[in-house]
């Protein structure tokens, strides 16, 4: 498959129905460790970010002539920007400090198909501002760095930079370095300190993580879905409160904390189990599209053996299902939580690979590996529960299109994941009907 698509051939009108879910943050999060009044800012702030972004994915796009809308990639990034400036979240305003009293924050961006690097990081940036920012505007300059006029200047070919190096590429961007009092907050300050005095005075195992009160360690992010079928994450996060200065996490870490991609395979082998949720009367029920955009057409002859791509065009789906059917799956995730515990397992990577190769739904993979008792939960063996080691929660999108061998697309179905093994998980979506929802812990 040519993954180097033209943006401006690419970028049709295509009826895929574009999607959005956030987080900002997991672990030890209970109605013990935060208290209703944090609970009610938290719920609030989730709820007015989900609804900004909502609203400019219906209206805002960096190309008004383009009624498509905006791209996956100006989606998650509008998302992440605005929690990176709440100071409610680990990320930018607000990002947790290390055991020295300094500021040192990551971010990374991923996109399923259309970009030279599909995934960049960015980390150990002490005046960056917004991380994610940074790393969305590598992620934009990839074709000039690699090979036009940035090529001396710019990232070149490179997935990771770190640094200054960081913030003197972001500065020949042209984004704006800040000063170091930007990222402060009281909260996180005394956080900061009442953490390193538990654990001086044997209180605490680490000054990372506290069983009486919710110490951040996880992150910020959003995974997007655009009209095209491209599919977003970007994630950003200031770290573990009290790491070692210059640690690096899973965030800025293709492949650890965050992944997308996009694949062909042959039937529809998770359509069974889209097939038993709405038997069952599930909440996340497919969405046929009507039609296909010439650009997503030729796309999907490139990935697959079938016909001229202009004969594409939606039927139905059959009750016989076809022994030729094909599938291109799409897929986007975002972590959050104990960091030092996705690298381990590479946490997002296996659950795309298991929703690839075995194959599952994205839900069936995700929760196999961050849902209660999954890979993340057992990386941490008999320390789970002490530390906060191997908590955490995944958040994602997945897109299908399912043809048969004649090129007729038989069905688009498309959907937002999530699921935690940690206390809680702040998190907040666009459902099918088009509703805002918002979600701390598992009931509402």
């Amino acid at each position: 498959m040519n993954g180097l698509l033209d943006k401006t051939s690419h970028r049709q009108h295509v009826p895929i129905q574009p999607r959005i879910i956030i987080h900002g943050g997991a672990g030890n999060i209970s109605r013990t460790t935060l208290t209703p009044e944090r609970r009610i800012a938290y719920r609030a702030a989730l709820k007015e970010i989900i609804t900004r972004t909502k609203e400019y994915m219906a209206s805002g796009t960096a190309a008004p002539s383009d009624s498509s809308g905006p791209t996956a990639l100006e989606m998650a990034t509008f998302a992440i920007v605005l929690l990176e400036d709440c100071p409610l979240f680990n990320s930018g305003h607000g990002a947790v400090f290390t055991r020295d009293g300094i500021n040192e924050l990551e971010a990374g961006i991923m996109v399923s198909r259309g970009r030279a690097k599909r995934g960049v990081g960015v980390m150990g940036l002490r005046r960056g501002g917004s991380a994610g920012r940074r790393a969305s505007r590598t992620s934009r300059e990839d074709s000039e760095d690699m090979q036009g006029p940035n090529i001396d200047s710019g990232a070149q070919g490179h997935a990771q930079i770190y640094g200054a190096a960081a913030e003197a590429l972001a500065t020949r961007y042209g984004l704006p370095l800040v000063d170091p009092s930007y990222f402060f907050t009281q909260q996180r300050w005394d956080e900061h300190i009442r953490a390193l005095e538990a654990e001086k005075q044997g209180r605490a195992a680490t000054s990372s993580w506290s069983a009486s009160e919710y110490l951040p360690q996880g992150t910020c992010g959003a995974v997007a879905l655009d009209a095209d079928g491209v599919v977003c994450c970007a994630t950003s996060t200031g770290g573990l409160t009290n790491k070692v200065t210059g640690r690096v996490g899973d965030t800025p870490v293709v492949g650890a904390g965050s992944w997308a991609g996009t694949w062909a395979e042959d039937g529809d082998p998770t359509g069974w189990a889209v097939a038993a949720a709405r038997t069952a009367g599930g909440v996340q029920t497919a969405r046929p599209v009507v039609e296909l955009s010439r650009a997503l057409c030729n796309l999907l002859a490139d990935c697959l053996p079938i016909p001229s791509p202009t004969a594409l065009f939606y039927e139905p789906l059959s009750s016989t299902p076809s022994s030729s059917t094909k599938t291109t799956r799409s897929i986007g995730l975002s972590g959050t939580g104990n960091g030092d515990s996705f690298l381990r397992i590479s946490a997002a990577h296996t659950v795309a690979a298991m929703a690839q190769y075995k194959p599952l739904s994205l839900a069936s993979a995700l929760s196999a590996v961050a849902g209660p008792g999954g890979l993340l939960q057992q990386s941490a063996g008999d320390r789970w529960g002490r530390a906060g080691e191997g908590e955490g929660g995944i958040i994602g999108v997945e897109s299908v299109v399912v043809h048969d061998d004649r090129g007729h697309v038989r069905e688009v179905r498309t959907a937002v994941i999530q699921d935690y093994n940690s206390g809680g998980m702040f998190r907040a979506w666009v459902d099918d009907a088009g509703e805002v929802q918002v979600r701390i812990f598992r009931d509402k």
